[in-house]
């Protein structure tokens, strides 16, 4: 009896020739190659050689992959092994060259592409079993439109296990930079997850590599000039990591920190690679070490976007909660946000969502939100400003409410009345200059000082923020799709009819996130309707919780919340899920009917 990789092939040149939609007979079909330890399914087939690839998945036993338990043996170790091996089958598949040829997609096979970051994906994933899963794209070889047999057989049947054969297996791997590779990730997790215990939010080890390639590149600057970076000795610390053993860097502890110096001395480089730090890097990127606790947000000014019933009173519209006119600030809407609000509503809708550190960029936040100077205090009085700026909130946010603030300054000194340690960048090195800026403040005229212009925050967080979603707001219907979504970039994506801009998400990483984010915000829909139907509410929170624990505790991860089986999603945070919910510009709200 022919096994079933021996009847694929046959099946595959017995089609040679005859229209390229007879390929549709092969989805949803399971395949064996018994000689190789994997099963083949065809997930979806391709309606036409020019349309989007297949989709399959493979499915290796551990016979078939071999992976001893030191690889498998904690829930970071299998998230790092996933990530490793989608790399190496993206190094099998590059080694063999293109070898496309006929028309449209013909020959083509790719897997999703990782980035500098290690995430959880559905790219490569683990079962409970051992199985790994690895999910492919391919362009069934045709000419013009009929199919070719004989491409396809040597496609399928040939060139797949070969890929295969040379990334998965352990016999196959490079011990040392697997066991790297596994060990850095652990190392990073267990690292940030030390951090509240010695009251600090972020983390640079000495050494680290914070340069980037170019303002569109996620790799490591690689130059002679590139300065690693050094802690200052006054917040130096050190940890002893599981593997790597000790490691010296700078402790960012918690409350008000300021990173000043002239420009291009690197003090955007350190908040963005504090910003980056959310995540887990690969070993060689230069930040393996360099973590930031994992509730940070990345704050900006975003001109135009949309606003959906936040309470920006803390903020704008003064105790009164209006603006000039009468305009209500304490469920603020706006389909063409200002700066100063759109920031306003970003920090809300971050603390609303759990938000416990805030990190800003003096260059990309509304200066009239930031701050305003004891000159234009005297010329326009208070009662003719609606707008409370961040200074005078920022010693509240932390000391009331628990939430720290990292910011870069480069022309505002008032704040360093307000700091609790200021960072100085040198030619990309590092100073502890705390003092200094502290005897600066008090020794600034009397004259000089500009007035404090907030009022108690009193019932502004946490209950005061909570929303909860219209589920018939989101729609994501196109044409006759029941969903349609789409991610062009990382930051620019359509939910049904509706584009979304997410370039203000600046911690959105990857394409493979926005494509997450996507379908996560159809789940939301679904789980909304429900409660819906029940006339039970939950809010935007509680929600983000529900779908965390459903990812959290289902063997294929993101493949949970997935509207169809894919290999091309990767891991996001539910900030910036939050974020995309929040600027979908047909966003509705209900009242809590609880």
């Amino acid at each position: 009896m022919s096994s079933d990789d021996s009847r694929l092939r046959e099946m595959l040149t017995r089609i040679d020739g005859k229209s390229y939609k007879v390929y549709k007979g092969l989805s949803g079909k399971r395949f064996t190659f018994p000689d190789d330890d994997f099963d083949l399914t065809f997930e979806y087939i391709q309606g036409d050689p020019f349309a989007s690839p297949s989709k399959l998945t493979l499915a290796i036993p551990p016979e078939g992959s071999g992976l001893p338990p030191w690889a498998t043996s904690t829930p970071e170790r299998r998230i790092a092994l996933c990530d490793f091996l989608a790399r190496r089958v993206a190094d099998a598949i590059s080694s063999r060259g293109s070898n496309r040829s006929g028309s449209g997609k013909s020959g083509l096979i790719a897997i999703e592409q990782p980035g500098q970051k290690i995430a959880r994906t559905s790219a490569v994933v683990m079962l409970d079993d051992g199985t790994i899963e690895v999910r492919l794209v391919m362009g069934l070889p045709a000419r013009g439109r009929r199919i070719a047999g004989h491409d396809a057989a040597r496609l399928v049947c040939d060139d797949l296990p070969s890929i295969v054969l040379r990334s998965i297996p352990f016999a196959s791997q490079d011990e040392a930079k697997l066991a790297q590779h596994l060990e850095v990730f652990e190392d990073s997790v267990w690292l940030r997850a030390q951090l509240a215990a010695r009251d600090l939010v972020a983390f640079v080890i000495d050494g680290a590599t914070l340069p980037r390639r170019a303002g569109d590149s996620d790799l490591p600057l690689e130059s002679d000039e590139v300065v690693p970076f050094l802690s200052p000795d006054e917040l130096r610390v050190t940890f002893d990591l599981p593997n790597a053993g000790a490691i010296e860097g700078m402790g960012v502890p918690g409350g008000v920190t300021a990173i000043v110096g002239g420009g291009y001395h690197g003090k955007s480089t350190l908040l963005q690679a504090l910003s980056h730090g959310v995540y887990d890097h690969i070993p060689g990127d230069g930040r393996e070490f360099v973590v930031t606790e994992r509730n940070a947000v990345k704050i900006r000014a975003e001109d135009g976007r949309s606003i959906t019933g936040v309470d920006i009173s803390a903020f704008i519209g003064g105790g009164a909660g209006k603006l000039p006119g009468g305009r209500d600030t304490r469920a603020f809407s706006s389909a063409d946000a200002s700066g100063s609000t759109s920031q306003a509503a970003s920090i809300i809708e971050a603390i609303e969502v759990g938000a416990t550190t805030l990190l800003m960029d003096e260059d990309t936040c509304a200066t009239n939100f930031m701050i305003r100077d004891a000159r234009m205090q005297r010329l326009i009085a208070s009662e003719d400003e609606p707008i409370t700026p961040f200074i005078d909130r920022v010693r509240e946010l932390y000391e009331e409410h628990g939430v720290s603030t990292i910011l870069v300054i480069g022309g505002c000194g008032d704040y360093f009345e307000v700091t609790d340690h200021v960072i100085a960048m040198r030619a990309y090195r590092a100073r502890d200059v705390s003092a200094r800026a502290r005897d600066i403040a008090r020794s600034q005229e009397i004259s000089e000082r500009r007035s404090l212009e907030a009022s108690p925050l009193t019932d502004f967080l946490p209950d005061n923020t909570a929303r909860c979603i219209d589920p018939r707001s989101l729609d994501p219907r196109k044409g006759n799709r029941v969903v349609k979504t789409r991610a062009f970039d990382t930051h620019r994506a359509s939910f049904g009819e509706r584009e979304l801009d997410l370039s203000g998400v600046e911690q959105i990483v990857h394409i493979a996130q926005t494509r997450a984010i996507l379908d996560a915000m159809v789940w939301c829909k679904k789980r909304l309707e429900r409660d819906d139907l029940l006339g039970e509410d939950i809010t935007l929170a509680d929600l983000l919780d529900e779908l965390e624990a459903c990812i959290a505790q289902d063997e294929r991860g993101l493949l949970a919340i997935a509207h169809r089986d894919r290999g091309d999603l990767a891991m996001f945070r539910r900030f910036e899920l939050a974020a995309a919910l929040s600027r979908y510009r047909d966003l509705k709200l209900h009242p809590p009917r609880g």
